[in-house]
Order: C-alpha cells, then structure tokens, then sequence
C-alpha cells in the first residue's frame, strides 16, 4: 500500500510539473461591428478584442478572450511574460501578478460607460479574467473534462440568451461599416422586423431593446408593438441611464404591464432607488453595480433587483460565481451583460451560467451581431434560443489560427486603439457631446 502510495504521489507530481505555462500569447483582434446606436453615440466600424492563448508544458494550450482596447491591451501584454513557469492552477498567484503590474501601470481613467471593462476602474478585473479563463480551460483540457465540471458541475446543460435589439443604422452611412443582414432600425416598425429576423434565426424567447437614442416615448412605442409582435416574449429595455428620474417613471407607467425588467433607465443608485420606489417596477443594472461597494450600497438603498454579471469586469468565473451567491443571499435576480464578443467569451459566459444555480433571467449576447470569427467551425451554434454544452474539453471550442491571423492584421490596419462611441457619432453630428441624461 505505502509504495502505491508513493507511487500515485510522484505520477502526481509529474503530471503537475506539465501544468507549468510555458509561454503565453496575446494577440489584439478588430472585429467589424454594425452602426449601432445608443446612449453615448453611435458603434464604430470595428469592435477591439484580446486573444489569449496559454500554452502549458504538455503542449495544450487554454484560451481566453476579452476586451481590446489599449489600456486592457497594453496591461494584458505587461503581464503575460511573467506568468511563464506558473502553475496553471495558481489562480491566486496570476491575481497577484496582475495586481503589482497594474499598481506599476498609469493608466488614466476612461470615461467610457458603455465598455465598462475599460474602464480604470475595471481594468485589472478584465485582464485577470481573460487570463482565469485561460487557465481555467487548460486545467479542464488536460483533464479531459469540460470546463464547467472545475466550476462545481452543471446544473443545466443549455443556457438561454435573449434578443438584443438596437436601433441602427444601415451599412451604407459610412464605406467604413460592413454590410450586415439587418438594415435600418429607426422607428417600431424597423425594430420589430428586426426581432423577427433574429428570432426566426436564433429562436430567442426573450428580447432586450437598447433604448436612450430617440425620444422615449417613441421607444417604449417599441415596446408596445414588440408585445404586440410578440405577446408571449419576455420584454426588457435598456435606456442606458439616459433619462432623467421624471421621465423614467413615467415610462415606467406606460410599459408596467409590458417589461419583465427596467434596465438602468436613469444614472445613479440614488436615482435608480427613486425610480423603483415610485413605480414598484424591477430593475436591472450592468451600470450602477459593477464592484461589491456598488453592490453593498445598492442593497441598502434597493436601488437594483437584478444584477446583470459579467465576469470580464467582475473579476472572472469564480468571482461571478460568488456574485450569484451574494444575489441569492439577498433575494436579489441575475442574469448577464454583454459585449461586442466572440465566440470564447460566448462560451466562458455558458459554462459559468450552467454552474449558477441562481440564474434567474435569460442572458445577453451581442453575439448575432458579430459576423467575424476565429473558431474552427465558425459561430458557435445558437439553437431555441440556447447555447447548449458538450462534453468536449474545456471551452469545447478551438482557435482557428488563420482567422486570428486575419483579424490583428484587421486591427493593426484599422485606426480605432480605444472604443469612443461619442468621438464615432461626431462624424455624421458635429454638435453631439455628451449628455446625461439626456431626456
């Protein structure tokens, strides 16, 4: 017994030893994006992204994707040297070294709401969770398991996105945007056809309306012909914090009997508290909870009831995972946000909502939008409306390198370092600034 003791133990080390990072690879990407509208201004022609590839000493490589922009970038690269000859389950000793690199690193706070793992104050949370990912999906790779069985196991096996509608312009506004199957979104009408076209695709049973860009009475005239569209859908509407307090209650009025949930109509937890203790009306954030001081706060306030995770800038899955907990804890819903995203971070976002017991609303994906790929195989499927699991190792996806190859010589041509969708909307409107709330 003592010797197959021994013998077990030293087979154990040895199979550690091959779970050192031998080199690490991050490789920015720019992905076309539609001329899609919102709070701030208008999406320019290319969203920014990170590719990370983590290659351990048995040759497997874990890969993890997130934001792009040159703060994110610029600390990303900072780091990913030194993570060579770590172990890949040295989760806490990556945090470390993320943390001394970013106290070394001056980066200037980006006023950016609408990517908010750009932000200062996000920026060590996004660089570590496109690393944790990576890690996470080498560990699972070399066990041969997938990677929500490190998270505890699924509780489902598919997970449900919604419909994330915008307004938008057609590709012809500028030579610069890619043509795209969606056209012109402007008034109810355009806005419907184009939930049934993602719908008809996709399958959704829920739909979320990006709103603040037109008068918002004719927003939520969105909202009354998509429940009419669409009577057994679950509606959401997302203003992005562009109304005042007086406004989004009296929206809150027409579209009471309407919503499943009020996102982040009006800037502030204050606000926010008042909006909800006017109206009664359930509302969700990505934008005024984005820390656990922002959370703490919002609890004593109840500003929110449902808090939209995103473990780019919730400090990762497992971060998330304990974000579900505390929710949980206080009777408060989850769900999640979204980014201009591929397929990595599609799947990073599955594999941590099938481990979450406390998933209560369909999720977000920009996903439809994204035309570009780096995945052998292409997009990954969505089906009913769901991502579905496989038993495949880790992610169960695969980097395809002469796409990724593609999309940085895209980035490195293209002129767009820091997304800025107000500098973007200034192009076809000299005279827009920022206002908030500007209804």
């Amino acid at each position: 017994m003592t010797i197959i003791g021994a013998t077990s133990l030293m087979s154990s080390k040895i199979e550690l030893a091959t779970m050192k990072i031998s080199a690490v690879r991050v490789t920015p990407i720019a992905i076309k994006d539609p001329a899609l509208l919102n709070a701030a201004g208008v999406h320019e022609p290319f969203g920014l992204r990170s590719i990370i590839e983590v290659v351990g000493a048995n040759g497997m490589v874990g890969l993890g994707e997130t934001y792009g922009d040159a703060p994110v970038l610029d600390l990303l690269t900072r780091v990913k040297d030194s993570l060579v000859g770590l172990s890949a389950f040295d989760l806490n000793g990556l945090l470390g070294m993320v943390i001394a690199e970013s106290k070394l690193t001056k980066t200037a706070h980006i006023e950016m709401e609408l990517a908010p793992g750009s932000m200062g104050d996000n920026l060590t949370s996004s660089v570590f969770s496109g690393f944790e990912v990576a890690f996470l999906d080498l560990q699972a790779r070399t066990l041969g398991i997938p990677l929500v069985e490190l998270l505890g196991g699924a509780v489902r096996n598919k997970v449900a996105y919604s419909a994330y509608l915008f307004y938008k312009w057609d590709a012809s506004v500028d030579p610069e945007y890619a043509p795209d199957p969606y056209g012109e979104a402007v008034n109810p009408a355009q806005i419907v056809a184009q939930a049934k076209k993602m719908i008809e695709q996709y399958g959704f049973e829920s739909i979320k309306l990006k709103a603040g860009v037109f008068p918002p009475d004719e927003e939520a005239d969105a909202i009354k012909a998509l429940k009419a569209a669409f009577p057994n859908h679950q509606l959401r509407i997302d203003p992005n914090g562009n109304w005042s307090i007086p406004t989004s209650i009296r929206i809150a009025k027409r579209l009471a009997n309407d919503l499943e949930y009020y996102e982040d109509p009006t800037p502030g937890l204050e606000g926010m508290s008042e909006v909800y203790k006017a109206t009664g009306l359930l509302q969700a954030t990505n934008m005024v909870v984005t820390s656990w001081d922002h959370l703490k706060r919002s609890v004593e306030l109840n500003s929110v009831q449902i808090v939209l995770s995103d473990h780019h800038y919730w400090g990762g899955l497992r971060a998330t995972q304990a974000l579900a907990r505390t929710c949980q804890a206080f009777g408060m819903g989850l769900s999640m946000h979204s980014n201009s995203h591929l397929g990595i971070s599609l799947m990073a976002m599955t594999h941590l909502a099938a481990s979450v017991h406390h998933l209560t609303y369909a999720c977000d994906t920009h996903y439809p939008w994204q035309s570009d790929e780096i995945l052998v195989g292409g997009k990954v499927p969505i089906v009913g409306g769901c991502v579905h699991l496989t038993d495949k190792p880790g992610l169960g996806v695969e980097l395809d390198q002469a796409k990724l190859a593609d999309l940085h010589q895209a980035f490195l041509t293209c002129r767009i370092r820091t997304r800025n969708d107000v500098t973007q909307m200034q192009k076809f409107r000299p005279d827009w600034s920022t206002v908030k709330p500007r209804f």
